[in-house]
C-alpha cells in the first residue's frame, strides 16, 4: 500500500475493507478461496482485479455492485484486491487497475473484458459470454471444469508443460542447469498425487509463460526411477523438491493449489532474476515507459560531469545498481539524469538547484513522489526505500500534476567532461 491517500483512519479502512463488503453481491476473492470458488466452478465468472487507492476502481465500484445484483444466480461476480494479493494479480498478468477478466469454459485461460464501465455494458458482456458457454456445451465442445478432469484421467494432453524425468535424464537436465527446477516425485497409485496432477499441470503452463521458461516444473515416477528416489530420500508421495544451481535441493512445503505453486515459482524466479536496468533519461519515452510500467520509478539526479568526473559518477551509479539488485523483487523502475539536463523534471520533484546527488521515488499512477532526505549512500538509500516499501515516508504531489516536458539529450559517453 504505497503513497496512501487521506487520513490515517481512511487508509486503515481501505486497507481492511478494500472496496467491497460482505453485504454486497460481489464475492471477495483471495488466494485462499480463488481456486475453489472460481477455477473449480461450473459457473461463468466476471472478476475485477482492483487496488483500493485507484480512482478508476473507486468509480467502477457502484456499477460493479449493481451488475453483481442484477446477475445474481445467473453469473458470478467477484473482486480481488490485487494490491493486497499481488501474487494472484501477477498470476493473471494484471499490470494496471482495474483489470476485468471473464472466466468461462476454460478457467485456465480467462478472457480480458474490454467493454464499457457501466453496469449495463458489464451485464451485456456477461450474458453474451454466458450464451457462448452454453452453445459450446450444446455442441459438446466443452463441459467446463469437469470435462477437463475427465480428459486428465484418461491421459489427456493437459500435462504438456510438465517435464517427465527419469534416472537417465535427470542429471543432464537438472543438476547443471542455470534454470530453477521444481520436481514432483509421485507414485501412480497415490491419491494425493492424482489430486495434485491437474494443479501441477496448470501451474507448469502458467509458470513457463510468466518466467519465459526460467522456472521448470517436472515429475518423476518414483516407483520406476528408484535410483533417484533413494538418492533424494523420498519416503512419501507426492514429495516436491526445488533444485537451484550450486545449492542443495530443498523441500517445497507450500500449498498444493496451482496458485500456491505459481506464487512460489514466481518468488524463486525473482530471487534469481537479473537486477532491473538502470537507464539514463535521454528522452520522454524512457521516462514514460519506465514509470508507467512499474509501481514506483526511482529517479536519481547526479552532479554535473565536470563536478565528479567519470569515476565519481560511476561510483554513484554503482550505489544505485546495488540498491536495484537489493530491491529487485519490488519490480521498480530505475532512472538517472545529470543535474540541469532535465530542469523542468527536477523542479516538479522539488529537487531543482540544491545539493546533488538527489533521489526521488515517483508513483506515476498517483503522480506523487517522495524525496530522499538522508545521504546518497547504500545506507541512506536503503533506509529511504525500506520506509517506502512498507508504505511509510512523506509524499507530495508531482508539481503540475503530470510529468513536465522531457528534453532529448545525448547519452553520457562514459568519459570525463570537457570544459
Amino acid at each position: 500500500l504505497l503513497f496512501v491517500l487521506g487520513t490515517v483512519s481512511c487508509t486503515l479502512f481501505l486497507a481492511v475493507n478494500g472496496l467491497y463488503s460482505a453485504s454486497d453481491d460481489v464475492i471477495e476473492l483471495t488466494p485462499t478461496n480463488f481456486n475453489k470458488e472460481v477455477i473449480q466452478s461450473e459457473s461463468l465468472w466476471l472478476v475485477e482485479f482492483y487496488a483500493p487507492w485507484c480512482g478508476h476502481c473507486q468509480r467502477l465500484t457502484p456499477e460493479w455492485k449493481k451488475a453483481a445484483t442484477a446477475l445474481k444466480g445467473v453469473v458470478k461476480v467477484g473482486a480481488v484486491d490485487a494490491d493486497k494479493h499481488q501474487s494472484l494479480g501477477g498470476q493473471y498478468g494484471v499490470r494496471g487497475f482495474p483489470t476485468i477478466k471473464i472466466f468461462g469454459a476454460n478457467k485456465n485461460k480467462p478472457e480480458d473484458y474490454q467493454g464499457g464501465r457501466t453496469s449495463d455494458a458489464i451485464v451485456d458482456a456477461a450474458l453474451s459470454a454466458l450464451r457462448s458457454l452454453v452453445k459450446e456445451r450444446l455442441s459438446g465442445r466443452s463441459g467446463g471444469y469437469s470435462s477437463g478432469k475427465q480428459s486428465r484421467e484418461s491421459g489427456g494432453g493437459d500435462k504438456k508443460d510438465v517435464i517427465e524425468l527419469t534416472d537417465d535424464s535427470f542429471d543432464k537436465n537438472v543438476i547443471n542447469s542455470d534454470d530453477v527446477w521444481m520436481v514432483e516425485f509421485y507414485a501412480p497409485w497415490c491419491g494425493h498425487c492424482k489430486n495434485l496432477e491437474p494443479e501441477w499441470a496448470a501451474a507448469a503452463t502458467e509458470v513457463k509463460e510468466q518466467t519465459k521458461g526460467k522456472v521448470k516444473l517436472a515429475a518423476v515416477d518414483a516407483t520406476v526411477n528408484q535410483m533417484l528416489a533413494s538418492r533424494y530420500g523420498i519416503r512419501g508421495f507426492p514429495t516436491i523438491k526445488i533444485f537451484q544451481k550450486g545449492e542443495d535441493p530443498v523441500d517445497y512445503d507450500g500449498g498444493r493449489t496451482r496458485s500456491d505453486i505459481i506464487a512460489r515459482a514466481l518468488d524463486l524466479f525473482s530471487d534469481n532474476a537479473p537486477p532491473p536496468e538502470l537507464l539514463e533519461i535521454i528522452n520522454e519515452d524512457v521516462l514514460k515507459s519506465t514509470c508507467d510500467a512499474h509501481q514506483l520509478c526511482i529517479i536519481s539526479v547526479l552532479p554535473h560531469i565536470l563536478d565528479t568526473g567519470a569515476s565519481g559518477r560511476n561510483s554513484y551509479l554503482d550505489v544505485m545498481l546495488k540498491m536495484a539488485e537489493k530491491y529487485k523483487k519490488k519490480m521498480w523502475g530505475w532512472l538517472w539524469t545529470e543535474a540541469g539536463a532535465q530542469s523542468d523534471l527536477e523542479s516538479s520533484l522539488g529537487i531543482g538547484g540544491f545539493g546533488y546527488p538527489a533521489m526521488a521515488a515517483v508513483n506515476a499512477r498517483k503522480m506523487k513522489f517522495a524525496l530522499l532526505k538522508g545521504s546518497f549512500s547504500e545506507q541512506g538509500i536503503n533506509e529511504f526505500l525500506r520506509e517506502l516499501s512498507v508504505g511509510r515516508g512523506s509524499t507530495a504531489p508531482v508539481g503540475g500534476g503530470a510529468f513536465p516536458k522531457i528534453h532529448t539529450v545525448e547519452p553520457w559517453d562514459g568519459k570525463d567532461g570537457e570544459v
